[in-house]
This record gives structure tokens, sequence and C-alpha cells, in this order.
């Protein structure tokens, strides 16, 4: 996040509740089966557990998950769970006050960990914590990996995307990461089976309630196995992270098309797919300008 934030949609940009539900359904029509609400901040919605509520009832949608920073959760918790929420990944880089103010440039971490015990009293609730790598001591590296020892959840080590801000900042790779891991809680062993929905493999270390996953999108790249496309919240779907393509949908939906003509849209969408990225050829024509925060991730 940029220390003095970004610029604010206004209220008549953003999609109505109703308009995400309907195009939740042209999803499910096309074989999307799972829903992520991400940010920026999603809990900043109001009454965002009524959409997690509704998107719920819809036949086909097999998951509703949601990303958060967790500031917001400690007060959230209980309506997403009573929603029917599936899980939470709560965004936290560090368990030092002042590094976790330096990362997110907001001194908040008080409130972060308040909405991260808040979910531990909601077991059914599949709980996972990301950790993007961005210049952390080992010794602080290791304290978020030993979360997963202390507590029944999975933390998974995200590397950098160079999108935005992330381009100058530079983290640690994979396998320093492991090394330092091994080096402190001795070796782990590679998960076989499959864990959620995305491009995560974890490790399993001795005494470790949960599982510590890495998700390294630029040094090992998975763009062979993408599963995913994005809405914004201004309703533009995203096909890839690093470029600015796609379509806009909230027009026509305001516009009145009908559904199979937006899902005729979205399906030639995500058919001009990209192959791949291309974060180590150089910036493409194409490159995405905007933060991270305002595409949602």
């Amino acid at each position: 996040m940029p220390e003095d934030g970004i610029s604010l949609a206004s209220h008549q940009e953003i999609l109505r509740f109703h308009e995400i539900e309907r195009l939740a359904e042209i999803f499910v029509s096309v074989g999307i089966r799972k829903i992520k609400l991400t940010g920026g901040e999603p809990l900043v919605r109001l009454q965002i557990e009524e959409l997690v509520k509704d998107l719920k009832k819809i036949e086909g949608i097999e998951q509703v998950t949601l990303t958060t920073n967790g500031t917001l959760l400690k007060e959230k918790a209980a309506l997403l769970a009573e929603a029917g929420i599936d899980g939470v990944n709560l965004s936290l880089n560090s368990l030092k006050p002042q590094e976790y103010a330096r990362i997110t440039r907001r001194d908040e971490f008080s409130r972060a960990w308040e909405g991260f015990q808040e979910m531990l009293r909601y077991p059914r609730i599949l709980l996972k914590i990301n950790c993007v790598s961005i210049g952390q001591s080992p010794e602080s590296l290791c304290r978020m990996a030993a979360l997963a020892r202390d507590y029944p959840v999975h933390v998974r080590f995200i590397e950098m995307m160079p999108i935005g801000l992330g381009e100058s900042w530079t983290g640690r790779s994979e396998e320093e990461l492991l090394t330092i891991f091994e080096r402190e809680f001795g070796p782990g062993q590679p998960v076989t089976e499959r864990l959620g929905n995305g491009p995560s493999h974890y490790m399993q270390f001795k005494n470790f309630q949960g599982k510590i996953g890495f998700i390294s999108a630029v040094s090992h790249k998975f763009c062979d196995k993408c599963n995913r496309v994005r809405l914004t919240s201004q309703g533009y779907l995203k096909t890839c992270l690093q470029y600015d393509r796609g379509i806009d949908l909230r027009e026509p939906l305001r516009a009145e098309d009908s559904d199979e003509a937006l899902r005729a849209r979205i399906q030639r969408a995500i058919l001009d797919k990209p192959q791949s990225h291309a974060f180590l050829e150089g910036a493409p024509k194409e490159k995405e300008k905007k933060f991270m925060a305002q595409i949602g991730g």
C-alpha cells in the first residue's frame, strides 16, 4: 500500500452486491466453482457478510473464502462464520509491530493480531497466514513460520510480485527461505497431497500442527497451472496480474445485456488469457500500472 493511500473509486463505480451475485451465477455457468473475496480490504465493504451469505446460496458455488489484512476481523469474525465463510487468508508480514508498520505503512499490528486470535475460535473455518518476504530478518521469518507449529494454521510465504510498489522491493527466494527454516526447525518433508485451490506447495516440519507453504510465481513459474481470473470491484475482468488486459463487465451489465451476452464476453476473455507472465523477460507493452491494492490480491 502506498504511504498516502490510493485513489478512491466513487460509490457509483463499484459493483453492487446484486451485480456481483449475477456475475457469479454466470461464472458458475462457465465452470467457476470457487470464489475468493479480496481487496484492497474486503472487510471495509459494508455488510460484506451478506454478500458471503448470498454467494453461498448460488447453486454450483462450492467454496467462498476471503483474504484480509485482519484489522477488522475481530469485529467481523462471528458474522462471517454465521454467513458460512469457508476459509480466511490473513495477510500478516511480521510479528514485530515496528516491522509490520514499516511493511504495511500502517501501525495496526495489534488489531491484526486480535483478528487472528478471534478466528482461532472458529475451527471450522480454514485459516491460513500469507507472508510476503520483504526484507525481514531470518529470526523474524522463523517467528512467522512458528505460527504453524504453535497453532493449527498453514503459513504461506509469497514471493513479491513486481507490480506497482513491488517493482522496487526485493525478497528472499523460496530456496533461501527453506534453508533458513530447516536450519531452525530441522528437515522438512514435501507434502504430496493437494491442499487448497491454488499454486501453493507445502512442507511439513516435525511437531508442527500446520504446514509451511510457498507461492513463488516469478522464480517458479506456474502459469501452465493457473486456474484463476480476477474481477475488480469496478467490474473489470483480469486474466493475468502482469498485464493491463481484460474486459469491462460493469457497463454491459448495467446496460442490461443478457446473461448469454455476458457469458460470451467472459468466455472470450478467458480464451484470450496470456500464455504466461514475463516478469523475468522485461516489461511488456500491456504492463499493469495499478497497485495490487487496486487490483485485488
